[in-house]
């Protein structure tokens, strides 16, 4: 999992959810203090929430789930928008753990549930590294207006590909690997002022929740911080899938 400080701004996500927010806050904290890796690395399971984050109905807010966008135009979600659950994934193109989650992990919660009908992934776009975070971000927005972010997402994830950087010829090299048709488009795209506007409305989103590491995720208002274990994400998908009658 990766992590950088760096001060909350303000996002205007509705009262309600500036108290569920700190179960986010604490999770994304304790996903990354000292001794929570394996030997291998791998960010061990996040810690319970305290007693004052377990407000929520078994740590569900309905503040955070009200934060799925379900817009079926959404070039940056997979699945039904009326599907009965919706991950919302918080990530950065140069994180390594989110690399992992999208190898690993995704394509089998993809298979398993999304083609099912049951769940919905939105993605949301959450730079924290800089620069290069920031042009990887804007890209993958692009590709999605043509409708290849997920195959941008896919090459932008390969195995060492974050080692090659995110610069300008290299984000034009991920939009050819991922079939962007128009890349003349693509280009005037990455670099437009909605681009700008979205990232950063997305970045802001996870700003206001208090997330401090990629990545994070809400699972109908459940908080999941760092790659953490499949049966992790399908235990959480399948008891918000329990609740809504699926």
């Amino acid at each position: 999992m990766s992590r950088k400080t760096r001060s909350a701004k303000p996002y205007a996500i509705g009262a309600g959810v500036v108290a569920a927010a700190g179960l986010l806050a604490f999770a994304s904290y304790t996903a990354t203090k000292p001794g929570d890796r394996d030997a291998s690395g791998t960010a061990a399971p996040a810690a319970s929430a305290p007693a004052s984050a377990a407000a929520g109905q078994e740590g569900v807010y309905p503040e955070l789930e009200r934060l799925a966008r379900r817009d079926a135009k959404d070039g940056l979600a997979t699945g039904r928008a009326d599907a009965p659950v919706v991950l919302i994934e918080y990530a950065d193109f140069k994180c390594g753990y989110c690399g992992k989650f999208a190898r690993d992990t995704e394509p089998v919660l993809i298979e398993k549930y999304v083609k099912k009908g049951v769940l919905r992934i939105e993605w949301r776009n959450f730079p924290i590294f800089g620069e290069e975070s920031e042009g990887a971000a804007r890209a993958a927005w692009a590709a999605g207006r043509q409708g290849r972010f997920w195959e941008f997402h896919r090459a932008a994830y390969a195995e060492d590909a974050k080692e090659k950087g995110f610069g300008e010829e290299r984000l034009t090299a991920l939009a050819r690997e991922a079939g962007v048709p128009d890349i003349a488009r693509f280009t005037r795209d990455l670099d437009s002022a909605e681009a700008k506007r979205a990232v950063t409305r997305d970045q802001e989103e996870g700003y206001g929740l208090g997330a401090t590491s990629t990545p994070s995720f809400l699972v109908n208002g459940r908080a999941i911080a760092g790659a953490q274990p499949l049966e992790t994400f399908t235990a959480a998908i399948d008891a918000a899938a329990a609740k809504a009658g699926r």
